[in-house]
């Protein structure tokens, strides 16, 4: 939990007071932003370009532990899990709104931080928050961010335009960040076990990272439109691999081919996986938030981007009769199973 001995009670500020210290500070950076936090709504003109919005909702106890995730890490990976599902639609997001519930036990200072976060993100992604709210909650911390972003209508891409004989592609590398949840989940077990026994993170950083502070794949957005490619479905990589290719395939009506040899994980997260008693593969078709873009392109594209080091080829489209499989590296076929997070899992 958050530990300073400066503790400002968030009663003193009073509900817009609040809104106005955490948000004075956020620059407004784009045209289509006319007018931003301070009225009773936001204004926004997209001249002629298909809007994108998309809403994600995250509950301390459900979605992240406050005793092993940082305030400021919290408040940037909010923002970066939406902006992830505008990159997913081949758009650009450019604005963000965030309402905020909060229990008694968080001073101002806890949530200055969460704010430290959500403005990091906002430099970075080049993004205007514009609006949201505060409210009481007797249920712990609550955030809620919605994202707004735009593309050219001939550049929106949905998850239902696979077809038969696409190449399926996926940027960076799978099952880090559910190895690295793991991970501090082990050393809060041993934590709460022996308080003076300290964390055993040595060598995870690049895992712990991919848990705690993912990167939303703007950058692969860019490169895309520089190759010139405009891929034919797309979605990302929140729930699992296997999850999210079935929903490609559903929606567009089709199987898929996967093979396992081609599935890129880095080497911390297969020895890490190898060391906790984990299937790296596993982890990678199941584990979920490593907001990476998986999409689908034409097989005449591929001498575009077949020399990309970020992203990998690891199977291709069938038709809807063949199913959606996986080849192991055994040559051993496996029916694709959806087995990553449920949200409604276990209530």
């Amino acid at each position: 939990m958050f530990e300073n001995k400066e503790r400002t009670d968030i009663a003193n500020l009073g509900e817009f007071g609040l809104i106005k210290h955490l948000t004075d500070n956020f620059k407004i950076r784009h045209e289509s932003s006319i007018k931003g936090v301070g009225d009773d709504a936001a204004v926004l003109n997209f001249d002629g370009k298909e809007v994108l919005i998309s809403t994600d909702l995250l509950l301390e106890g459900i979605h992240f532990d406050l005793a092993y995730v940082p305030l400021v890490h919290l408040g940037y990976k909010a923002v970066q899990v939406n902006l992830s599902d505008i990159y997913a639609m081949n758009g650009i997001a450019t604005q963000i709104t965030v309402s905020i519930g909060l229990s008694s036990k968080f001073p101002l200072e806890a949530v200055e931080e969460i704010y430290k976060g959500i403005e990091l993100a906002c430099n970075k992604f080049n993004i205007d928050l514009i609006g949201g709210d505060t409210s009481s909650s007797k249920q712990g911390l609550v955030i809620s961010v919605t994202s707004i972003g735009y593309a050219d209508k001939k550049d929106v891409v949905y998850r239902n335009g696979a077809e038969e004989g696409d190449l399926i592609c996926v940027s960076g590398d799978l099952g880090g960040a559910y190895v690295g949840l793991q991970i501090l989940e082990r050393e809060k077990l041993v934590y709460l076990e022996n308080p003076n026994i300290q964390p055993d993170l040595e060598g995870k950083d690049y895992i712990i990272e991919r848990q705690l502070k993912p990167e939303g794949r703007r950058d692969i957005v860019d490169l895309l439109a520089q190759m010139d490619i405009k891929p034919t479905s797309m979605i990302d990589v929140s729930d699992g691999l296997a999850s999210e290719i079935l929903h490609i395939c559903k929606q567009s009506d089709k199987g898929c081919t996967l093979y396992e040899e081609k599935f890129p994980i880095d080497p911390t997260t297969y020895e890490t996986a190898r060391e906790l008693g984990l299937d790296p593969t596993i982890c990678a078709l199941s584990g979920g938030e490593d907001y990476e873009l998986l999409f689908t392109i034409k097989q005449s594209d591929y001498p575009k981007l077949k020399n990309d080091v970020d992203i990998s080829i690891i199977g291709h489209i069938t038709d809807k009769n063949s199913g959606c499989k996986m080849v192991s590296k055994s040559d051993v076929v496996h029916e694709l199973k959806a087995q990553g997070w449920n949200a409604f899992q276990g209530l």
